[in-house]
């Protein structure tokens, strides 16, 4: 693997040019017409325009892609996150132009991107799902049918899903068939499949999630958790590590849970098994991301493993160098995402031209982000503009320094949630570690209610 082409954009395309430039392997960068002054086009080898500022001609258009690999003689390709990171289709032809796809096999993503057959194969696995239908609903009738014997509150799922996309929650029978509608709808608007299922509503959950490594030999090892219970709209805006709620003996039940459904889906590369928990502490899978996550920082600076380079070891062959007995955790790390966007105004995105700029540093402080003094904002793509990671010996330090860097964050000419961000961080609830996926509406919107 000599040379790799990221079919991204961002801060997760520099992740992975940096990760490349340590392992002397040569990048070649594509960009839309209005990304032709963004940071990944400067910090890779080569860069190629791949097509207009609208993603799907150019971030989505696999045929412009392929031909840029083709053009630059790359001879693998990384997704990143987002886009084609998760489009079966794309992995299949990148395989069919002796391409190296760096993620798991094509028919693999198509499995587990499936939820209603990722969900059948885990059930089958033993590991723990939640109650609801065992397939796909295709008629209301059938729907009503299966909410009155799980009970309500129940939810609406497309199964081709992600992103917090194709979901309703139904509180009563009444709210049922509007919702049912409404998500095959949007099924069919965003994913091209109006294919949906249900599921007992776990309300006011965690979501927890396993960090997994496997390699293309049948080895695979879990990194532990991440906890991204604060969100909005299903939107992740806060991550951490270790969580709160997850003592030693579950968390070890969790992990093993993970590798296991891993390998039932014959999984290679990174990957993430998603658990929703209840108040009682009991876990349920909720899905499987076959891709880098945004929140793979935290994990790193617990594990001290560099995943995106544990990802490329993986597509070239290699056998994983560690058991799970190596793998060593220590002390507290959290993710914040910094959006243009303005809380106030029920977050509406902010691009445009950054006229000022300065990011924190210092000890226990990571930066992922692509952005620069006089850099402008397109408005065509998702408005996270910079991650900031800290880490601490434990959780009260790890917040601390959180707190000092969005203190000094300073991103001028746009508006941001830093604010927002830094309140989250300073909530009593959230310091103490009392929280669900609940929190945001409860705790920071409450008073615009």
């Amino acid at each position: 693997m000599n040379k790799i082409l990221i079919a991204n954009r961002g801060e997760i395309a520099v992740r992975i040019i940096r990760a490349c430039k340590e392992m002397n392997i040569k990048t070649v960068a594509v960009y839309s017409e209005v990304d032709k002054d963004a940071l990944h086009t400067r910090l890779a080898d080569e860069a190629i325009c791949i097509g207009p500022g609208i993603a799907s001609k150019s971030y989505l258009n696999i045929k412009s892609i392929i031909e840029a690999a083709n053009v630059t003689n790359s001879n693998s390709i990384h997704p990143g996150f987002g886009f084609l990171a998760e489009n079966a289709n794309f992995a299949k032809i990148c395989e069919e132009s002796n391409i190296k796809f760096i993620g798991p096999k094509a028919e693999v993503i198509d499995l587990l991107g499936n939820k209603v057959k990722a969900k059948k194969m885990m059930k089958n696995a033993g590991v723990p799902v939640i109650p609801g239908s065992d397939g796909s609903v295709s008629s209301l009738e059938k729907a009503i049918e299966i909410s009155e014997k799980i009970g309500y509150p129940v939810i609406i799922k497309a199964s081709a899903g992600g992103g917090g996309k194709g979901i309703r929650v139904v509180n009563t029978p009444d709210e049922l068939e509007n919702a049912f509608k409404i998500v095959k709808q949007e099924a069919k608007n965003s994913f091209n499949d109006d294919e949906i299922y249900i599921e007992k509503c776990i309300q006011n959950p965690r979501h927890i999630e396993i960090q997994i490594l496997a390699d293309e030999h049948g080895n695979v090892v879990h990194l532990g958790e991440r906890d991204c219970t604060i969100q909005r709209n299903h939107q992740k805006i806060i991550e951490e590590t270790p969580s709160t709620v997850i003592d030693d003996k579950l968390r070890k039940k969790m992990g093993e849970d993970a590798i296991k459904a891993a390998k039932a889906a014959g999984y290679s590369s990174c990957g993430t098994v998603e658990f929703l928990v209840d108040k009682d502490n009991n876990y349920y899978f909720m899905e499987m991301n076959t891709r880098i996550q945004v929140e793979h920082p935290i994990t790193e600076m617990r594990t001290g493993i560099d995943i995106v380079k544990e990802q490329i070891k993986i597509a070239a062959g290699e056998e994983l160098k560690y058991k799970q007995k190596d793998i060593k955790f220590e002390g507290h790390a959290i993710e914040c995402r910094i959006n243009a966007e303005n809380p106030s105004k029920n977050f509406r995105p902010c691009p445009g031209k950054i006229e000022g700029l300065h990011l924190p540093g210092g000890n226990g402080i990571r930066i992922d982000t692509a952005i620069y003094d006089g850099y402008t904002i397109p408005a065509n793509y998702d408005s996270m503009i910079v991650k900031i990671i800290t880490y601490g010996s434990n959780r009260n330090e790890a917040i601390s320094k959180m707190k000092r860097a969005l203190e000094e964050v300073v991103i001028e000419g746009i508006e941001t949630n830093v604010d927002f961000l830094l309140e989250i961080i300073s909530n009593l609830n959230f310091i103490r570690g009392k929280y669900d996926t609940s929190f945001i509406e409860k705790e920071m919107l409450k008073k615009e209610v």
